[in-house]
């Protein structure tokens, strides 16, 4: 894998992909910081105008030209007016002063841009209001430059979907091979920032769709406790397991931006620690010795499907020991795969009560999730030409929130996951954190079969709990991004970003994608 300097360079794969004549005039660096971005801007060497051209500019020549990413699946058509206004009103001590953030399309913005979740049902209806995070985006600065396409309705309307597809969006695409699939539901984010397209993204999750696309892409991503950041006015899944979180190429972006979407907010009831809990900079936590002492469980049942991930994991250890960690192996989830049946439930029941009011609310049509399947049904030629909607049918099916199979079931998969899942194998060897690998290398794209995944199951148990969850790259099999995961007990998002900080600082083993069409 090589590593392209695309501001000496434009050539990729064989295609020219200069953003515009502004690109290397404005001399924005590749892949560029938060913090680089903010010091061009501090010192003059160009402006949000032009930090806002360049972006858009790659987004024309590298999403809707050249290799199709297909990642971006709407420009902010009011983006250059918020740069000239940032330009016009400079604030450099926002945290997010002039950085362009691209938002997954699952999230309202009360703007010219839509939310559609990927779906053609929501097309050409508005939100009222901008979803709480957006607001603390903008109050911080940011340029919100676009939204990113996703696993249609973030990969729960069939279990064999594509990950990555949209009937809004099409098909996104990997950009370490095109033939390879992102990863979902965050894909289009994931794939984005990979592609340097913006300088971080903002991802939702409810089981892997944060930490798969950002593994399967190169990134770090952060799946925050539920309940750091709201949720309000973000299209939900599960109330027990949705949040947003931050996709960036480093930990210090992934920690600047986490800083600015958490907080309390009263419209989502599970924010309320939050009340009580001091604001947190997460930028405090990025200690290069932060390793040190500390006790680290490996998490071998999520390991072994893969010889080359082996391996990569095999050196992660070494290093975590070489820095000082203390390394405790095997380390074992005793509840591990015994909550998968209870989360299904517990994800349809809460799938159909949240769809319904969020629809409810938005005011439009398709106001209820049976509207929805038979919006479908009506529009299958286009909303479903490669997999159907079973999940919505069996969501339609439940009942009402206080039905006894979904109290117990949330009971049941919340105890299992956390107290006598993660807490019991943290408590038991006296451990700080968890690590294995997030997943497998990426697969090929599969219209036919859907999503094959290779390994993946680390996600499951922390976004059942409703625990914090960080990969981190690790390394590449073949050309092929691997993170490593770094899982804790909830509220532990300061030690797992020093953890990860520390094991990035050494290891710096991401690269820049080359967008070949298929691996050599």
């Amino acid at each position: 894998m090589v590593r392209i300097r695309r501001s000496m360079g434009c050539l990729l794969s064989g295609v020219f992909l200069c953003a515009s004549a502004h690109a290397a005039r404005d001399a924005i660096p590749a892949d560029a910081s938060i913090l680089e971005i903010q010091q061009g801007l501090a010192a003059g060497r160009f402006d949000v105008p032009a930090v806002e051209r360049h972006y858009e500019g790659r987004i024309q020549s590298i999403d809707r030209a050249g290799p199709r990413l297909n990642s971006v699946i709407e420009i902010n058509p009011d983006a250059a007016k918020i740069a000239a206004d940032l330009k016009n009103g400079a604030n450099h001590s926002l945290p997010l002063f002039g950085i362009p953030v691209l938002i997954k399309d699952n999230i309202d913005t009360a703007d010219r841009m839509q939310t559609t979740a990927g779906s053609l049902a929501l097309v050409g209806s508005k939100t009222p209001h901008d979803a709480f995070i957006v607001g603390k985006l903008r109050q911080a600065g940011a340029l919100i430059l676009g939204k990113t396409n996703l696993s249609e309705w973030a990969n729960f309307r069939s279990s064999r979907s594509s990950s990555g597809w949209s009937g809004r969006g099409g098909q996104t695409h990997n950009p370490y091979a095109l033939d390879r699939n992102p990863c979902g539901s965050s894909s289009g984010s994931g794939a984005a920032i990979a592609a340097d397209l913006a300088v971080v993204a903002v991802g939702t999750e409810t089981d892997g769709s944060i930490v798969c696309p950002s593994s399967a892409n190169g990134l770090v991503g952060i799946k925050p406790t539920v309940g750091l950041v709201s949720r309000a006015g973000i299209i939900p899944i599960s109330a027990s397991q949705d949040t947003a979180g931050p996709m960036a190429r480093s930990v210090t972006d992934a920690a600047t931006l986490l800083t600015v979407l958490a907080g309390y907010d009263p419209a989502d009831p599970a924010t309320a620690p939050m009340q009580s809990r001091p604001a947190v900079d997460y930028r405090q936590f990025l200690k290069r010795d932060s390793l040190k002492g500390v006790r680290i469980g490996v998490m071998r049942q999520n390991a072994g499907f893969h010889e080359e991930v082996d391996a990569l994991l095999e050196r992660a250890i070494e290093t975590l020991r070489a820095q000082g960690a203390i390394v405790v192996d095997p380390v074992n989830i005793p509840t591990q795969s015994k909550f998968d049946s209870e989360e299904q439930t517990v994800l349809l029941y809460e799938f159909k009560d949240g769809i319904n009011r969020y629809l409810e609310q938005r005011g439009a049509t398709p106001r209820s999730l049976a509207e929805l399947i038979e919006y479908n049904t009506r529009e299958s030629a286009r909303e479903m030409p490669i997999f159907a909607q079973e999940l919505f049918v069996n969501a339609q099916k439940k009942g009402p929130l206080s039905t006894p199979e979904y109290v117990e079931a949330r009971e049941r998969a919340r105890r299992l996951a956390g107290a006598e899942g993660i807490d019991a194998a943290l408590q038991k060897e006296h451990l700080d954190a968890l690590i294995a690998p997030t997943m497998g290398p990426a697969w090929l794209t599969d219209w036919v079969n859907g999503d094959h995944f290779v390994g993946g199951g680390t996600s499951s148990a922390p976004a059942v709990a409703g625990y914090p969850h960080i990969t981190v790259p690790m390394g590449f099999v073949r050309h092929l991004p691997v993170g490593l995961s770094f899982v804790s007990t909830a509220w532990s998002e300061p030690k797992l970003i020093s953890y990860a900080f520390a094991f990035e600082q050494v290891t710096h083993a991401r690269l820049s994608p080359t967008f070949p069409a298929r691996l050599p």
